[in-house]
């Protein structure tokens, strides 16, 4: 079953779901072609909304955790795309080792952890989990509550490499976002290969930068297919250093949220949709501590800017200068239970291998819905996303609608892998 779209302007999205089923062939040469020149994102999550008129990515994770939501039945997908990557970087490679987050995990953090491991070491790897946080100064194991335990194992960096205790990995699986920065430790290994790079890490990487680089990739897709590709793609905008303790920086901010809204206006009036526009703010950097702001006017900005941590230096040592990104709001028409909800596509290597539904009971169509109180509703994404059923009337089958969610995760997929080498630091630059 596909949860329905609780929207009259779906003709739109049907109309992109026959010209993405019509184009099939055309569309996955095009992505073969591309994974010919560009290198994928080792993995990737995308979550992905359907306004029923519009149906875009708005976020996209190259750290993705949440491995343990995906169904059952994705694992075989996984597995396989694990081995496809692996025998891509490394084909010899014996040992893996996972770094994750610092902070004190969940039980839901190391379950993901757990899913990961089994993953690769059904691909054929020997896999051990290697903490680089201080708190972690002897071998540490926790149960988990399915009956399994997962054991976290300091790390140890000799001459150039790094490891655990009689264990030297030829990979080095990164699920820590360096959010934090980049400690010491990851840098200049030796004859190791560290996935994702780091420039992958919010410590070099921007929301503005990813977004620029899908805009040029929905462009050449949209010329493909034959469709604008603002269907597909959240027009956006940033601004840099905004103060919002002070008056810095915030009424640009504003006179940009209102150029954006009149930009998103007019592509409404084009396609004749009733629904009231809005902007999206969001550090550029990843930052969660700012939150996420869904602004409909900019005159609301003055009450929203009290949201944002460090204001007015209320919290001690969190800055409230920040550069943001300005991203349409796409609306999510998806239900599950009459709950809002938006699909996430899981990638690994350049294939999609899985995904879920997060669904919020008390947020709004036009809110963010990753946020406490979030629940998931896996989708068996393994059997729909490469078999679609043309001929279908659009909008009746799952395998279409989840097809389509699986084209749009990898054009995201492909920006990322465009995003990592404009701001690889070992690139060479032909200017």
């Amino acid at each position: 079953m596909v949860p329905h779209l609780v929207t009259a302007l779906t003709g739109p999205i049907n109309e992109l779901e026959q010209r993405i089923l019509d184009s099939m062939p055309a569309i996955e040469r095009w992505f073969r072609l591309e994974w010919m020149e560009h290198t994928p994102p080792f993995y990737s999550s995308v979550d992905v909304r359907n306004a029923g008129f519009k149906l875009a990515p708005v976020d996209t994770n190259l750290f993705p955790d949440g491995w343990n939501i995906l169904a059952p039945s994705m694992l075989p997908l996984a597995v396989q795309a694990a081995m496809a990557a692996i025998e891509k970087i490394c084909p010899e490679a014996r040992n893996l080792l996972i770094v994750p987050e610092n902070q004190v995990p969940n039980t839901s953090y190391l379950s993901n952890l757990a899913q990961l491991r089994r993953v690769f070491h059904m691909a054929g790897l020997n896999v051990r989990i290697g903490s680089i946080s201080p708190d972690i100064k002897k071998i540490t194991t926790i149960d988990l509550p399915d009956g399994e335990s997962i054991t976290l194992e300091p790390v140890v960096r000799t001459k150039g490499r790094l490891g655990v205790k009689n264990f030297d990995p030829c990979t080095i699986l990164l699920n820590n976002d360096l959010r934090a920065g980049v400690p010491g430790i990851l840098e200049d290994l030796h004859e190791q290969y560290l996935l994702p790079p780091l420039q992958a890490g919010w410590t070099t990487r921007r929301r503005s930068t990813h977004s620029k680089c899908f805009e040029e990739v929905s462009k050449r897709f949209g010329k493909l297919i034959g469709v604008d590709h603002w269907l597909i793609n959240p027009i956006f905008d940033k601004c840099t250093q905004v103060d919002f303790s002070t008056d810095v920086g915030v009424q640009d901010l504003a006179a940009r949220i209102d150029t954006l809204l009149g930009k998103i206006r007019k592509k409404h009036k084009e396609y004749g949709i009733k629904e009231k526009p809005f902007v999206v703010v969001k550090a550029d950097n990843g930052d969660a501590r700012m939150g996420v702001l869904t602004v409909r006017d900019a005159k609301e900005l003055e009450a929203l800017r009290q949201q944002v941590p460090g204001r007015a230096g209320a919290t001690k040592g969190v800055s409230s200068v920040y550069d943001v990104i300005l991203q349409e709001g796409v609306l999510t028409s998806e239900r599950v239970n009459d709950a809002v909800a938006e699909p996430v596509v899981y990638m690994m290597d350049r294939y999609v291998v899985g995904g879920f539904y997060r669904v919020h009971a008390e947020r709004m169509v036009d809110e963010n819905l990753n946020a406490p109180g979030s629940s998931f509703v896996p989708l068996a994404f393994a059997e729909s996303t490469h078999l679609p059923q043309p001929g279908v009337k659009p909008g009746a089958s799952a395998p279409n609608r989840f097809y389509m969610y699986g084209v749009v995760g990898r054009l995201a997929m492909l920006a990322s892998s465009y995003e990592l080498e404009a701001t690889d630091p070992d690139a060479e630059r032909y200017d």
